[in-house]
This record gives structure tokens, sequence and C-alpha cells, in this order.
């Protein structure tokens, strides 16, 4: 499995945000808010403060309709209800004037995610009494982190009018009930829904924020994971908010992101996040440039496309941490870097623009950026080299240039960086040796990711303990074997290893199985690692601490990926049961035997299964049905046998199912068509039989790669196919299929328009969990794709018993790149529009009865490199224009007598002996043919002239009639004197010779 390094961007922005100090941090209460609710909170005896009995009994009627399972509110009781937790009561009138009871453990949050969380949970549920009203001066109201499964937000919540802050964040309450906007006193406004699994309960979504208006004092807003897709003019509803200084709408499935931004109200506007929205190929706002007082902009995975230059950043210069990540943004960074360093007071301490398509070099004014605490630009294709600049950002504490195009010295100042937390600088290319010495002042460094080269080595002594403690490390094609670096085994905080393509082929050391009871994901593919797996140790459950593996092991599960070795014996029987929170596991390329372990069943969160390219036997079981979040099975490459079980497609979420080079037989059994997610389907290498299934087009409506060559498949293409407009790879190839192409393929709509395959956020998280991989026939050899599977387009019906001709429909496939209809009955002709391909880089029609000339139009294609139409009846000259002048093969051409022209020996301009036979031939029989129509109308003409003078003239006709009378009977009489001595003949002849 390739590793996606994406991940490790989203992660150390989280972890940076948890170690360093951030100005703004989303996920802190704001300063402002706090300092303008001024409420005198305090609950202590210290000041006497007699609580009023109508509020009291209001208080104790609220606690009857929660549920308590933690006994959280056990000092309600008793008549001072101002010492009770969470009640908080203004000094001289005793009214309560806050109500705090948000679950600031978080051990109700992570035991709603399915943590295990020792002791009880601290989750506060039931009912939101309205009881609350009673509390008539309330300020402050708090009830966020809790669990109220799903219950609609009380509307009599915009009945508080004294209200100033409001917080229902992650307590499962949903809704937004527009009585808020009632709330004319209220500052902080935080609504977050993301409590699963309630955050996607459809009645929870909101269809207007017209009510936002109304809130005009408001200074902090968090609709983040509410759904705000039918909301039209979403920016319009917060412009009229004059104060509002904090602006959160993360997730919120926004897809209209205005390119002016007005600001025309929001002049006091500093924090702004949209990330992680659906925005529909909008560019970078332009009107970025007035938001002068923006301090913190979030605008990561939100599909935000353009320049980066369409901002003028010059004017940004009261930004401090700018996040523009996994977005498809394009052009020279050092616009943006330069107009950033412009500013006089520049302020910058976060540049965050990873994974997007930059380009250009790094500018030496990258130095001005003297603030800069986290430098993010991986995955971009930024080249040149490292400007010497930089060694003025000596307070980085992390430094991302992985996945570029830089190349050059590594600069040693980077390594003078004392404060550094993360470096990554993979896949480049970039030049030098690093030692131990290079990292000697790194004592903060936690994360490192390095790849070595050509030129490029990192020499590291197996006696070198390092000055810091790691929680991940990547190494990348660095030669570290053949023995395992010993100096691991001093980094007692390792959550995350990453050691591919290392060469090291000794045994996995004692001491690493026994780190794996802390290890939130293990790499190791791509080595040549040997011997068998003992019985597993414990891997870990659950992760409380707040470090980089825990927020891995949240968005990510444990990942074990051994793949690519040389492991054998079996596969631990226990690995289900010491694995239990695994959701990936990759033991493929190896040479593992046995059966799949049933104990895999008992991992319920198991989200790809890769057994691949081993030498498993048996059946495949039949208890899919436990493993209900399974999205991908790969079990190709064995030596499994028997039927595909009915329960294969039990996980609905199953997504990729791959089954190839195995021994299966029998027919494609109908529970296949529950797998409605289902996007691939590899069934090859097999000895499926029976038809082509009709349900594939009727139920399987997500396909979009269908593999079943090499089997036993008979019958007729059926149409049902047609309807999967997604469909990118259909290969049929080498079965037993009859009758004709059906030429509703031709509407194949995935075909038939160009696609831009950029970086997808949501790609990201599959790619952990999942590297597709499949083998398909391109250009006459058998590949194997990756990374770039998404990017082929491809039809294969090689090798069957289809006929009839080519349906001209199939031209309409204009973002077709593969072709392969050879070894069939296929005759006719060629397609003339056939040129209309333009994207074709593969044509195979070779081995059938094609005839007529090759057509002009396939000149066009320039992007065709492979052409076979040999073992055809295809005649005339072979065209020379454009693309056919590359193909000097006469292989692509033999086979056709009538062909003539380069590459074949046979010259055009030569009359040849068959063309000039037949020529004489058709002389002939025009001559022959004309003379007896000339024969046959002068017949005619004399008879008609003949008999037409007889009946004119009777005296004519008399002497005429009476001359043929006598010329008869003369004949008569010659002939009757033949026979007869003919007769004479034949009796002398018998009598000689009795």
């Amino acid at each position: 499995m390739i590793l996606c390094y994406g991940c490790f961007l989203y992660l150390i922005a989280v972890y940076f945000k948890l170690t360093i100090s951030i100005r703004l941090s989303p996920l802190l209460v704001p300063v402002e808010a706090i300092k303008t609710a001024s409420l005198p909170l305090t609950n202590t005896t210290e000041f006497k403060v007699r609580c009023v009995e109508g509020e009291r009994k209001a208080l104790l009627n609220f606690k009857r309709s929660l549920r308590d399972p933690s006994d959280r509110l056990a000092s309600w009781f008793g008549k001072e209800c101002c010492i009770w937790k969470g009640v908080y009561c203004d000094f001289q009138t005793g009214y309560v004037i806050s109500l705090d009871l948000n679950d600031r453990s978080n051990n109700c949050y992570w035991k709603k995610l399915g943590h295990l969380i020792p002791g009880n949970s601290t989750c506060l549920g039931g009912k939101v009494s309205p009881a609350l009203l009673e509390l008539r001066y309330l300020k402050y109201l708090d009830l966020g982190g809790n669990d109220f499964q799903g219950l609609a937000t009380p509307n009599f919540f915009g009945s508080l009018e004294k209200l100033q802050y409001l917080n229902l964040s992650h307590s499962s309450l949903i809704g937004l009930p527009p009585s808020l906007g009632n709330l004319s006193n209220l500052q902080y406004l935080s609504l977050n829904t993301y409590s699963y699994p309630y955050h996607t309960v459809e009645r929870g979504w909101a269809t207007d924020l017209i009510w936002v208006s109304g809130l005009s004092s408001l200074k902090y807003i968090d609709l983040s994971y509410v759904n705000l897709s039918l909301v039209k003019h979403w920016f319009e509803a917060f412009n009229k908010l004059p104060s509002l200084v904090t602006l959160r709408l993360e997730n919120s499935s926004l897809h209209y992101l205005p390119y002016s931004f007005p600001y025309r109200n929001m002049t006091s506007l500093s924090y702004l996040s949209l990330s992680r929205n659906k925005f529909g190929n909008s560019v970078l706002p332009k009107g970025l440039t007035n938001a002068t007082t923006i301090k913190v902009l979030y605008m990561e995975s939100s599909n935000i496309e353009g320049p980066i230059s369409d901002v003028e950043w010059g004017k940004l210069c009261n930004l401090w941490e700018l996040y523009l990540t996994r977005n498809k943004i394009n052009g020279d960074i050092s616009r943006a870097v330069e107009g950033l360093s412009s500013c006089s007071n520049n302020t910058i301490e976060v540049l965050c623009l990873g994974e997007n398509a930059l380009t250009g070099k790094l500018p030496n004014s990258l130095g001005h950026l003297k603030n800069l605490k986290m430098l993010e630009i991986s995955f971009n294709m930024i080249s040149g080299m490292i400007p010497a600049s930089i060694e003025q950002l000596s307070g980085l504490q992390i430094l991302g240039l992985g996945e570029n195009q830089l190349k050059g010295a590594l600069p040693e100042s980077i390594f003078n960086f004392f404060e550094l937390t993360k470096l990554r600088l993979s896949t480049n290319s970039l030049e030098g040796k690093l030692s131990q010495n290079h990292f000697a002042r790194l004592h903060q460094l936690k994360i490192l990711c390095l790849s070595c080269g050509r030129s490029f080595a990192v020499n590291l002594s197996d006696e070198w303990v390092p000055p810091f403690s790691l929680s991940a490390i990547e190494l990348r094609s660095c030669s570290l074997g053949p023995k395992f670096p010993t100096w691991l085994e001093t980094q007692k905080q390792l959550e995350v290893v990453i050691l591919t393509n290392g060469s090291i082929s000794d045994p996995i050391p004692p001491w690493l199985w026994t780190l794996c009871s802390q290890l939130q994901f293990l790499d190791l593919s791509d080595n040549q690692i040997g011997g068998s797996l003992p019985r597993l140790v414990n891997f870990p459950s659950t992760s409380q601490s707040w470090t980089v593996g825990f927020y891995f092991s949240y968005y990510y599960g444990i990942v074990v990926d051994l793949s690519s070795n040389r492991f054998h014996g079996s596969i631990p029987l226990n690995i289900g049961h010491v694995m239990t929170k695994l959701q990936v596991l990759d033991l493929s390329g190896n040479a593992f035997i046995g059966s799949i372990p049933y104990s895999i069943t008992r991992v319920k969160k198991l989200l790809r299964l890769d057994l691949s390219e081993n030498h498993l036997s048996g059946k495949i079981p039949d208890w899919w049905y436990e493993s209900q979040q399974l999205q991908v099975i790969d079990l190709s490459g064995n030596n499994l046998s028997g039927s595909i079980p009915p329960s294969v497609c039990s996980p609905l979420s199953l997504f990729w199912l791959r089954l190839s080079q195995n021994n299966l037989s029998g027919e494609l059994p109908k529970s296949l068509k529950n797998c409605n997610s289902l996007v691939t389907l590899d069934i090859g290498e097999n000895k499926i039989s029976g038809p082509t299934p009709e349900w594939l087009g009727e139920s399987l409506l997500s396909m979009k790669k269908l593999r079943m060559t090499c089997n036993m498949i008979d019958g007729r293409i059926p149409a049902q196919p047609c309807q999967l407009s997604g469909l990118q790879i259909l290969d049929l190839s080498h079965n037993n299929l009859t009758g004709s192409i059906p030429s509703c393929l031709g509407s194949l709509r995935a075909l038939k328009s160009v696609k831009f395959y950029m970086w997808d956020p949501n790609y990201r998280y599959y790619s952990y969990v999942f590297t597709p991989k499949m083998d398909l026939v391109k250009k006459g050899t058998k590949m194997t794709y990756t990374n770039t599977l998404d990017q082929v387009n491809l039809i294969d019906l090689s090798c069957n018993n289809l006929h009839g001709e080519i349906p001209n429909e199939i031209t309409g496939l204009s973002d077709l790149g593969n072709l392969n209809l050879s070894g069939n009955q296929l005759s006719g002709k060629i397609p003339k529009d056939i040129g209309s391909m333009q994207l074709l880089e593969t044509l195979d029609l070779s081995s059938n009865h094609l005839s007529g000339s090759i057509p002009l139009s396939m000149t066009s294609i320039t992007s065709l490199s492979h052409l076979n139409l040999s073992y055809n009846n295809l005649g005339g000259p072979i065209p020379s224009t454009n693309q056919f002048g590359t193909f000097t093969d006469p292989s692509c051409f033999e086979g056709n007598p009538e062909l003539c022209g380069k590459p074949l020996i046979t010259d055009c301009s030569l009359p040849r002996k068959k063309e000039m036979e037949t020529k004489i031939e058709d002389d002939e029989h025009e001559i022959r043919l004309c003379f007896f129509v000339g024969a046959g109308v002068g017949f005619v003409v004399m008879f008609l002239a003949t008999f037409s003078s007889l009946m004119i003239k009777k005296s004519w006709a008399y002497c005429c009639f009476h001359f043929m009378e006598e010329v008869g009977e003369r004949i008569i009489r010659c002939c009757l004197g033949f026979m007869a001595c003919l007769n004479r003949i034949f009796s002398l002849r018998r009598n000689l010779f009795p």
C-alpha cells in the first residue's frame, strides 16, 4: 500500500494547534466574547449568595428531566442553589445568570464515537425541560459535550431574552430554530452539530438563515457540520452582523462561494473558517483582498481552484494564520510569499498551502516572514532550490517541503531550528548526506519524514542515541538494512513507524513486536523481511493522550501494512482478537499459506482487508456479514477455490471487491446485486461460468470498473450495463460471449466527456485505507495500474465469439482511451467516424473479418500510439499522414492481402498480377456482354422489319411461306435419309461384331 503523505499535514496541523499558542484558536472561547459577557461567575460559599426559591425549583425540575449516569449533578440538593455545580448567581440579586453543564472531560464525546473509555459515561441526556424559562436573568447557557440523542434544539431557547452566551456544540441537539433570532443580546452562539451519529439527520438541516440577521450583538458564531446546502445567499445573512469577530462554517455542505466577498458590514471579522465544504468549481475569492481585518483564514479541503495571484496578499497585513491546504489552487507561489512579505508590520505565523498545484520557486523574500512558526507547502510542484534566506526563520516549529520538485543542496541552517517539532523533506531531488550530527540540536523533534534517492542519503549508525523522542518516523527508500535500525529502540514514544523500501531483510526484532502495544500505524512494506508472524501481542485498543498517534488512530484507525515482503507460514489465528481496533490490514505480496482466520470477524471496524498475492487456499469464508464496515476486500492472486459466498456483499459500504487470479467457479451469485456502493468488481482469471447477469446494470449503479476477463462466461452481452453512467473500465475479454456488440455502449456517459483528475480532498482518507490496483491489457501488454487507475478509460471485448458490425455509436465515446475488439468474428467496415475518438491511445481490431479501407479520419487521432489492424480483409493504401507515420511495424497491418503501402512491402504504385487478371476478365466480360446485347437487339429489329413487310404485301408473304415450305420438306427428307444410313451402319456392326 502506498501511504498517503497528505494525512500528515492534517496531523501536524492538529498537533501544532495543541502544542503551540495560537491566538485565535477555534477550539477555545474567544476572549472578546468572555469579556463582553462580563459574568461574575462564582458559586462558592464565600459570598453567601442566597438562591431565589422559584429558580431553585426550576433547576430541580430541569434536573428531573435529565439522565445523569455518572451523577454529575449530585451537588444539586438543599436550598442554596448558587453553590450547586455548574450554577452561578449574581452577587447582588441572587438570580441565576449562568448554567454551565458542559462535559469538558470529553468522556461523553469519545464514548459516542465508540471508544472504550473506562468508567461510567459522563453524558447528560434525556430532555431539556422548559423549566429553564423560569431563569429570567440567565445570560450564559452551556450544554455542550453531552448526548441528547438527536432531539430537536428547543424552540423556547429563543425566549431567554437576556442570553449572551449559548453553546450547544457536540450535545446531539440538532436543528436551528428560527426563534434564536429573537436573542438580540446574544454575543456567542455555538451550534456545531458534529456528534456521531446525529450530525447527518436530515431534519437537522437548515433551509434559511434569515433569523441570523436579528442577532445584532453577535460576535462569535459556529454552525460547523450543520447542513446548509439548501441555504441560498448564506454570506449575505452574516454580512448584516457588524460586530461579528468569528465565523465558523466548517463542513457545512456549502456549495456557493461568492467571488466578491463584499464585507460591507463585517468590519470586525478577524476569524473565518470555511474548510471542508463542497464549493462547486469555485475560484479563490478575489474579494478576500478587502478583508483587511482577517487574522485567521481557514479554507482547507473546499474544492477551491484558480491562481493564487487572484488575491492581493500584500493588503492582508493583519493575517496571522493562512490555511489553504488540500485544494486545487495553482500559479506561482512566489506571488503569495512576496505579497505577504511586503507588509511592514508582518505578523503571519502559519502558512499552509500544501496539497495544491502551486508552481514556481521559493523567493528570497521568504526570509522576511520572520514570525513564521509553521510553513507547510508539501504536495505541490514547486521547483528550484531552497533559498538561503530560510535561515532567518529561526522560530520555525513545523517545516513541510516534501513531495515537490526542489533540488540542490539542503541548507544546513535548517538543522539549527532548535524549536522544530516536525521536519518533512521527502520526495524531492535534494542533494547531500545526512548523519546523526545534523540532528544534534533538534531536541524538540516529534515527526521526521525523509526519503532517499541517488543524490540524497541518510547515514545513521546503530550506536546512535537520538537527542529527540519521536512520535512518528517515516523513512522511505533509505538503505537501512539488512538489519533493523537499532537506534529506533531508544524511541519509546513511537506511535507511527514507516520504514518502506529500506532493504531490510532480517526478521522483525522482538523489541518492535513489544512496541506494537503502543503503535497506531506500522508500515514495513517493500522490504525483504522474512520469517513468520508470531502469535501477536496486543495492539492498542484506544488512546486518551493528545498526541499525533491519537489523532492518527482517531481518523484512520490502527493500520498494519507488511505487504511486499517474504513472510511465510500461516496468518496468526488470534489476529482478530488482539487487533480489535484494526482498520487496515495489508499482508499482500508475501508467501502466507493456509486459510483466512475466522478471528478477523472480531475486528468490527475493519475498513480494508488485503491478503492478495499469497498462497492462501480453501474456500472464501462466508462470514462477511459480521464485518459491516468493510470498504475494501482484496483476495486476488491466491489459490482460493469454490464459489463466491453470498455474504460477501453484506457490508453496505463495500466499494472495492477484487477476487481475481484464483480458482473460483460457478456463476456470479445474485447476492452481488446488493453491493449498491460497489465501485469496482474484479473477478478476472477464474473459472466463473454462466451468462453476464442483467442485474449488473440495474443494481450496481455506482460501478466504475468491471473486470471479468479470462473466465467461461457465455451468452450475449446484455444491454443493462449500458445504464452504468459512471463506467470507465469494461473488460469482458477471453470469454465465450456471442452475439453482436450492443450499440448502447456508445451511451456510457463517463466515456463521453473529458475529466480533469485533480487532488480530491475526500480521496485523501481512502488513500490511507486503500490504494487501487488492477491488471489491464494496454498496448498489447499486461500492465498493473495503481495510482493512475482512475485515469484509465477502457473497453476490452477481445477473444470472444462476437459477430456483426462495429456499432457506429461507439465512435461517440470521445473520452475512451483504449478499445480492444480483436479475436472475434466482426465483419463490415471500420466506422468512418472513428476519427472523432480524439483521446484514443490504443486501438486493436485484429483477427476479425473487417473489410473496406482504413478510414482517413483515423489520421486525426493524434493521441493514438498503439494500432493493430492485422488479419482482416482490409484493402487499399495505408494512410501515411499524421500519427500513421509513426506506425513502422508491419505486424500492425499484416494479414490483409489487399492493403498496400508502408510499412508493408507492397507498393501501391505498381499494378499487380491479380489486379491485371481481374481487369482482363472484366474487359472480356464487357465485350461478351456487348456482343450478345447487340445480337439480340439486331435480331429483334430484323424480325420486326420482316414481319411488318409481309403483313403489308400479301404476295410477298405467299412467296416467302411457299419457299420456306419447300426448304422445310427438303430438310426433313435429308434427315430421314441420314437416319436410315445410320441404321444400316449399326446393323452391319452388330453382324460383324456379335
